[in-house]
């Protein structure tokens, strides 16, 4: 659903994966929600729980994941930039593929609005093969996620953390 913004735009909803697995995780996070809140145009109106997850398809210590829910009037293509700059100010290197990293955040959705280009993808283009993604995007938005989905990713290791008032308190969730 679309709302206006401060500014008079447009705002579209956007749900934004999280992932840290170098550093102080959850402090990267909760600096990153706060990141996301002070971006133009862009109000944060959810934060799910924070999980642990082993790396899939890569080494490296575990990773805390979260989902988060904005509604923005920045474009697509411009709300991933605003994104790489707030991973690049939390010290993200991309050595190789996959790399263990001290911030990772993924546009996961955007409105209902699929996007092919060589910079972005929406939806994801692994958003259903990650369990770490799926469940916190179902705190959010469980119209979003189905059994299946869900059903698919059961045998990935992920384990609920925290709550979202008690890693990211400054954010209030929509349940």
């Amino acid at each position: 659903m679309a709302a206006a913004s401060p500014s008079g735009q447009l705002a579209q909803s956007a749900f934004i994966g999280l992932g840290a697995n170098l550093g102080d995780r959850g402090q990267a996070l909760a600096q990153a929600v706060q990141a996301m809140a002070l971006l133009p145009d862009t109000q944060v109106v959810g934060v799910s729980s924070l999980y642990v997850s082993a790396p899939v398809d890569a080494g490296g210590p575990d990773y805390l994941n979260a989902v988060v829910a904005l509604q923005t009037a920045l474009a697509p293509l411009a709300l991933l930039h605003a994104l790489q700059a707030i991973e690049q100010a939390a010290g993200r290197q991309r050595p190789y593929r996959n790399a263990p990293r001290t911030l990772d955040l993924d546009v996961l959705l955007y409105g209902d609005q699929q996007i092919a280009s060589p910079v972005l993808t929406i939806p994801h283009p692994r958003l259903a093969e990650r369990a770490f993604v799926l469940r916190p995007l179902a705190e959010l938005a469980p119209e979003r996620v189905s059994a299946a989905q869900l059903a698919a990713v059961a045998e990935q290791r992920i384990d609920r953390f925290q709550t979202a008032a008690d890693w990211c308190p400054q954010v209030t969730t929509p349940h």
